[in-house]
C-alpha cells in the first residue's frame, strides 16, 4: 500500500508495518520519517540488499543462510544497532519457497550466539499455498515442533511468526505468536496503474500479504 495510506493506518493506531520488498520498505520509511513506525522486512533479502535493511528496519522474519546472518551482523556493528530477527523454515518442502530445510535448523541455531547484533526471536514459515486447511495446518504444526526443539538451544527463539490473510485463525489455533494480515487490513492491493488484480480479494485464502 501507497505511503498515505500507511499514514492513515498510524494514525487510528497501526505502528508496525511489514514489507516483502526492501526497496518498497526504505521509499515508504523516508516519506513517513516523521512517524514513530516499526519496519518489519518479511520478505526474502538477498545479501547485496543487507546493508539497507540494518539502517531502518526493526524486525526481519526471513533469516535462512548463515551468509547473510553474517553480512547482517557485520552491517549492524557498523551502523550501531540491532534487529530482532526470525529464522525461516521451508515446512512445506516446496522448492519455490525459501527457508531452511527443517533438518538444518538446529545446527543454525547453534550458531547464532556468536553473531550479537542479531537478537533471535522464533521462527517463521510460509505454509503450503493451498485453500484446503488440512494440507495448510501441517506446516504450522511442524514449524511448532520445531520450534519447541529450538528454544532447548536458545531460549530466545520462543516466537511463530506464520499465518496470513487466509490462514491466520488455524496459525493462531497452533501457537502464533505473530501474524502477517496486511490484505485483511488493507483491502485489495492495487497494480501500478491504481487497478486491482483480478480476484485479489480479502476472502483470498493463502495469499501473502
Amino acid at each position: 500500500m501507497p505511503a498515505h495510506i500507511l499514514r492513515y493506518a498510524f494514525d487510528v493506531g497501526i505502528s508496525t508495518f511489514g514489507e516483502n520488498k526492501i526497496q518498497e520498505a526504505m521509499t515508504k520509511c523516508e516519506a513517513l520519517h516523521d512517524l514513530a513506525i516499526d519496519w518489519s522486512i518479511v520478505g526474502h533479502l538477498q545479501t547485496n540488499k543487507a546493508k539497507y535493511l540494518t539502517r531502518f528496519a526493526r524486525e526481519f522474519h526471513a533469516l535462512d543462510s548463515l551468509r547473510l546472518a553474517d553480512l547482517l551482523n557485520t552491517r549492524l556493528e557498523r551502523e550501531d544497532r540491532f534487529i530482532d530477527v526470525y529464522v525461516q523454515v521451508n515446512t512445506s518442502g516446496e522448492d519455490s519457497k525459501f527457508g531452511l530445510h527443517p533438518n538444518a535448523l538446529l545446527p543454525f541455531v547453534e550458531t547464532l550466539d556468536q553473531l550479537p547484533r542479531l537478537r533471535p526471536c522464533g521462527l517463521m514459515t510460509l505454509a503450503l499455498f493451498s485453500s484446503d486447511m488440512a494440507k495448510v495446518r501441517p506446516c504450522f504444526i511442524l514449524l511448532r515442533r520445531l520450534r519447541d526443539k529450538a528454544v532447548k538451544h536458545n531460549a530466545a527463539l520462543t516466537g511463530l511468526s506464520m499465518g496470513m490473510t487466509g490462514d491466520f485463525e488455524e496459525a493462531i489455533e497452533e501457537g502464533a505468536t505473530v501474524v502477517r494480515v496486511g490484505q485483511a487490513i488493507f483491502g485489495k492491493r492495487p497494480t501500478p496503474d491504481g487497478h486491482y488484480w483480478p480476484g485479489f480479494a480479502p476472502t483470498d485464502r493463502g495469499i501473502e500479504p
